[in-house]
């Protein structure tokens, strides 16, 4: 590993892509033929094949959870602070294996795929997708990949939900499970929030009914605000009120509505751009709509004590205090079904002021608890 990586980091890694050519039939009713699934490994596969773990990312995530892409990247891989040698997720023990879901914008078919029918982007013809459908995607990946059983399937968010799902799916499929600032479905609330976010970028003229790429345009303003909205649910008061309070750019008001004044507004606009430059829009609808479709109680009339009676993994939660999207008492309805089940759980609410972004950060506490759980699972 070159030096210039830490030492605690997996150093440099290379995407890789697995090819399906069997269909696979999602739950909007539709198949999806001849689909492709972007991934990273980090670690390495012991010869039992015992020890593998599995990634699962929230809704702006991607395959790059750690490591470096090139010697010159700035940053490194989303959950770089709990995936390496001896960190929560030590890739000295475990083969971990994260990967971009279906539908998504960093190279696994999405809307920005080619459409074999038509030769063209699918556009807003690319087919909804549900967290049921990932997971199922994610099984047939283990399969190609010859892991028959996941040592722990770990997700924050969007992606704890994922891994909620694996331990219904494939129950005897998973060791143990980690769903950490997560919720058992969303409330309405949260679900006002994703509209709001898919109505900014739906009424973008830009937008061309979801085939912009054919007209050789994005979105971007509407991509732009839907970040925005997102972003200020994603942080606390708290957080925000330590980072920015009422800080101006400059010395005193400008009295003008298209100025940037405070320096919230200017992180705003910058979380905007950034993310307007880098994820497809139509990726962004189908991630939200699949947020607010996941219910897996619905299956037993909204029963999560029912619905969870037949996993069998161990399960760890994990919450934050001042997470207002995914609150602490989300995270205590799945404890609490777990416990009515008969199942194994471990619970920690964490103290912090980031808001529901501090499952990506480096919390001490947080590692700490994370790192000695993980150490609790027998490869």
């Amino acid at each position: 590993m070159p030096s210039v990586f830490p030492t605690d980091s997996v150093g440099l890694v290379t995407p890789l892509t697995w090819h399906f050519g069997e269909p696979l039939t999602l739950a909007c009713g539709r198949d999806l033929v001849d689909y492709q699934l972007v991934y990273e490994t980090y670690g390495e596969l012991n010869a039992a094949r015992s020890n593998a773990v599995l990634i699962c990312h929230a809704l702006s995530g991607n395959h790059h959870a750690a490591g470096f892409h090139s010697e010159d990247d700035r940053k490194p891989g989303w959950w770089d602070s709990c995936i390496g040698p001896g960190k929560a997720i030590d890739t000295n023990r475990f083969f971990v294996v994260s990967l971009n879901n279906l539908g998504g914008c960093n190279g696994s078919t999405g809307p920005a795929s080619i459409n074999p029918a038509t030769g063209k982007p699918f556009g807003a013809d690319f087919p909804v997708v549900t967290v049921e459908d990932w997971v199922n995607s994610q099984a047939r990946l283990a399969d190609a990949l010859g892991i028959q059983r996941w040592a722990a399937v770990v997700g924050g968010s969007l992606g704890g939900m994922q891994a909620l799902q694996w331990s219904i799916s494939y129950p005897e499929r998973v060791a143990h499970c980690v769903a950490i600032a997560s919720a058992p479905k969303l409330s309405a609330q949260n679900i006002a929030f994703n509209e709001v976010a898919r109505q900014a970028i739906l009424s973008d003229p830009e937008f061309h009914g979801g085939h912009f790429r054919e007209q050789g345009v994005i979105p971007k303003r509407g991509l732009m605000l839907a970040r925005m909205v997102g972003h200020i649910t994603y942080l606390s008061d708290d957080a925000m009120g330590q980072k920015f309070g009422r800080g101006l750019k400059s010395e005193k008001l400008n009295y003008d509505f298209h100025s940037v004044e405070f320096q919230v507004e200017s992180y705003l606009r910058y979380q905007g751009e950034e993310f307007s430059g880098r994820f497809d829009a139509n990726t962004y609808l189908l991630m939200t709509k699949a947020l607010d479709y996941f219910d897996p109680a619905a299956a037993h009339d909204g029963d999560l004590v029912r619905t969870l009676e037949n996993a069998k993994a161990d399960f760890c939660v994990i919450s934050f205090t001042t997470d207002w999207r995914f609150s602490p008492a989300r995270s205590r309805e799945i404890v609490d079904a777990l416990v009515a089940a008969g199942k194994n759980v471990s619970y920690l609410e964490v103290e912090a002021a980031q808001g529901h972004d501090a499952f990506l950060i480096p919390i001490p506490r947080y590692l700490h608890a994370f790192r000695s759980y993980m150490n609790r699972i027998e490869i």
